[in-house]
């Protein structure tokens, strides 16, 4: 690593920290979000969310799209989800006005006369792009005041590698700046202590590994590699299927860290995303793929469930500390992902304010070392 990008790569750390720190918002803008889960929105009934502190209301129009629009009349400013969805239009529950619910145009204000000049057609409640991936509907959140690019990239999708395969979620919130729920989902070295347990890892277990890493547009990667022998199920499959099995994770901005396990004809994929809510609050959308015949849905579900809420603890504890704006540190090797993320992060909204091309902190492969 060159010493401009490593000085770079330390002082953009040292600013995120300080940020997250003193509940800077540091959300980044013009990228997918899973807003909810597909099922929560059904007919004509419109739900809630709220991502980047941007109330939201969702609903299906009559042919079952979803949509996305600021929970907000731009009239009076009572939330549209007091109102009601008729087929495309949502209707204000205060004065009647109606939004086409993909454009958020507005196409009716009941009280005009004949006599009134006003184009209605240029009146807008904010909208959001709005996609459907893997159960989740997703929503892209350009930045308050922005316009929305000419060409918006296809919302995140999970890879899988057959026609047929188990697929669950979960999902859990957690009292954290957006930065610290991340640096927490791509920790190598917490397992033996939030996750220890028979069925994953003992705080005996622990040892030294080397992983190689390389960049990849807006992210890294964990090269393919071989899982530890120190994981319970990693050591399952090999048994299973008498090959050797191979671990890739990703992390890519704004949130996503992707898993592939492969064994043979057998695999494991998964997704994690970090989504803010609020500044103080985030939430862990998780889902997981697999052909694996022999892992019921049911029987992962509860370990998933245990390793979240292991996780979702271990953050409710780190927010009693934050709230005291301790000085925090971060250390070689363990901690590179998170400097990583930190350094992405400031690289492209850099990038965006002045346009010049986004500068990755990694400028090749590097191996790193750490027990756990």
């Amino acid at each position: 690593m060159s010493e401009a990008v490593r000085t770079m790569m330390r002082m953009d750390a040292e600013v995120a920290q300080e940020a997250a720190a003193q509940g800077d918002a540091g959300f980044l803008w013009d990228f997918w979000y899973p807003a909810m889960r597909s099922t929560e929105i059904r007919g004509q009934k419109l739900v809630t969310a709220m991502l980047l502190e941007v109330p939201l209301v969702l609903g299906r129009t009559s042919d079952g799209r979803p949509f996305a629009m600021r929970d907000s009349c731009p009239h009076r400013g009572i939330p549209l989800s007091y109102g009601r969805l008729d087929g495309n239009v949502v209707e204000c529950c205060y004065h009647g006005w109606r939004f086409d619910a993909c454009s958020g145009q507005c196409v009716e204000i009941p009280s005009l006369s004949s006599q009134d000049k006003l184009k209605v057609e240029r009146i807008f409640a904010g909208h959001y792009p709005c996609e459907e991936r893997d159960g989740y509907v997703w929503v892209y959140m350009n930045a308050p005041g922005s316009k929305l690019p000419d060409t918006i990239p296809a919302a995140p999708g999970l890879t899988v590698f057959s026609d047929k395969y188990k697929i669950t979620h979960l999902s859990c919130e957690l009292p954290s700046h957006i930065d610290h729920g991340i640096i927490g989902l791509m920790d190598p070295a917490h397992g033996p202590f939030v996750h220890q347990s028979w069925f994953w890892r003992k705080r005996g277990s622990i040892h030294e590994k080397a992983k190689q890493f390389e960049p990849i547009p807006n992210g890294f990667r964990m090269s393919p590699h071989s899982p530890s022998t120190n994981s319970a199920p990693y050591q399952l499959l090999k048994k299973i299927t008498g090959e050797p099995v191979t671990t890739t994770i990703d992390f890519v901005l704004p949130n996503i860290r992707t898993e592939e396990d492969r064994s043979g004809k057998l695999w494991f994929s998964s997704r994690a995303t970090v989504t803010p809510v609020r500044r103080d609050l985030c939430r862990i959308d998780f889902v997981a793929a697999w052909n694996l015949f022999f892992l019921p849905v049911s029987i992962f579900r509860i370990f998933g469930k245990i390793f979240l809420r292991q996780d979702q603890e271990t953050m409710i504890r780190q927010a009693e500390g934050l709230k005291h704006n301790p000085r925090l540190m971060l250390i070689d090797d363990a901690d590179r992902p998170a400097k990583w993320y930190f350094a992405l992060k400031a690289s492209l909204i850099e990038s965006r304010r002045t346009g010049a091309a986004m500068v990755h902190p990694m400028d090749g492969p590097v191996a790193l070392r750490w027990r756990s």
